[in-house]
């Protein structure tokens, strides 16, 4: 037997950021996306006062969770694997998420880097983070990847 050790890699199933939101995963969540963020609006019952938190899991992965005023209520619920879960590309800042319950829908926003690209060393020309091939939300054509 020897004693070497595998190192162990990133699995590809594992993304560095997650937005998971207190729903089901077969819920209807409109997604928007803009040059300044991405905005997550579902219809759903009473909140109160809600909070979206980013916890870092793992070193370099991070996942925002909402919370509302009842703690317990959310303790009891994260037991739950089927949750509504969407892969947030690099550009996103989820220290800075908000959330917010106004007139019977949950709005989740996170805010984007400006003028970054996919190097991370910032854009001169403003574009969308996901261009043609890279799953553009906009133009309807690419693909919508959940994690669940």
């Amino acid at each position: 037997m020897s004693n070497s050790q595998k190192k162990l890699r990133r699995l590809p199933h594992i993304f560095s950021k997650v937005l998971e939101l207190p729903f089901g995963s077969n819920a209807d969540v409109l997604i928007e996306e803009n040059s300044e963020c991405f905005r997550f609006i579902a219809a759903t019952d009473d909140f109160g006062q809600v909070m979206a938190h980013a916890i870092e899991i793992h070193p370099g992965v991070t996942k925002i969770v909402v919370r509302g005023n009842n703690a317990l209520e959310f303790l009891l619920d994260d037991l739950e694997l089927d949750k509504w879960r969407f892969r947030l590309p690099p550009s996103t800042r989820p220290e800075l998420a908000s959330a917010a319950y106004v007139h019977g829908e949950l709005i989740v926003t996170v805010p984007k880097v400006v003028d970054f690209d996919n190097s991370g060393q910032g854009s001169a020309d403003g574009g969308e983070v996901w261009e043609e091939g890279n799953g553009e939300l906009n133009s309807g054509l690419g693909r919508l990847v959940l994690v669940q």
